[in-house]
């Protein structure tokens, strides 16, 4: 698909995970059951980023309980296993990489991206990366969040560039906040800028990054903007006021 320069790319915003007690009374209604959750933020939002599959594998009927319960333009991003990043640290995965690959499958089109989020404790590699990279099969949208600032540089991002591997540029209190736009998708996560997931985003610190997003993916086909700072639903707010501003 090519875009020309200035053409609107599709925006999907979300936040990361939906299923949080905390929630009730600021974003679900007191009265509604957990069970009835998804289907309410799904009225809202046009995309999950689901964090649970980072931590264990979850069973086939719900991934087609989500895929039921969502309308047909609804996806949903998986955090890929902590085990093949934080525990094998992308040495020696390549099964555990298909097995991914094939419980992702469960959601069809739904299936928006593959998120592999890098331990902080994992350090430019550049021949780690390139490793990994050759096992990824491409015709996923593989997201690579770095969480060790050695890895903003040229690089990684040729790497990423060579082997269509999508760059997730962070929002946190540490990280650099540099858009690097890797191929003709984006990906933003927003962890909180003053504290890990539990600030709130002012207006003009929301207005600032909603004129970069639009500068950044004007060669894009989509952009995925997830924020992370589930505390006192300030994802939810947050998220709902990007959308406003980038009139989605």
């Amino acid at each position: 698909m090519k875009l020309k320069l200035g053409s609107k790319p599709k925006f999907f915003l979300g936040t990361s995970g939906w299923s949080y007690a905390h929630w009730k009374g600021k974003f679900y209604p007191l009265k509604l059951n957990s069970s009835k959750w998804l289907e309410f933020y799904a009225r809202h939002f046009n995309t999950a980023e689901v964090n649970m599959t980072f931590y264990r594998t979850p069973r086939l009927i719900i991934l087609k309980n989500w895929y039921k319960k969502t309308p047909r333009d609804f996806t949903f991003t998986l955090k890929a296993s902590r085990f093949i990043t934080h525990i094998k640290k992308l040495k020696g995965v390549k099964k555990e990489v298909k097995n991914f690959y094939k419980l992702a499958d469960n959601l069809k089109e739904k299936l928006a991206c593959i998120l592999w989020q890098l331990p902080p404790s994992l350090k430019f590699n550049p021949e780690k990366l390139e490793g990994f990279l050759k096992i990824l099969d491409n015709t996923y949208k593989n997201v690579i969040e770095f969480r060790n600032a050695s890895w903003w540089q040229e690089q990684t991002y040729k790497l990423m560039k060579k082997y269509k591997a999508i760059f997730c540029v962070v929002s946190s209190p540490k990280l650099p906040k540099d858009i690097i736009v890797s191929s003709k998708i984006a990906y933003f996560r927003f962890h909180g800028e003053a504290s890990w997931y539990g600030s709130n985003y002012s207006k003009q610190e929301l207005k600032g990054w909603a004129s970069k997003i639009k500068k950044a993916t004007k060669r894009c086909s989509q952009a995925y903007i997830y924020f992370n700072n589930d505390y006192n639903a300030y994802a939810i707010k947050n998220c709902q006021e990007l959308k406003n501003l980038l009139r989605v």
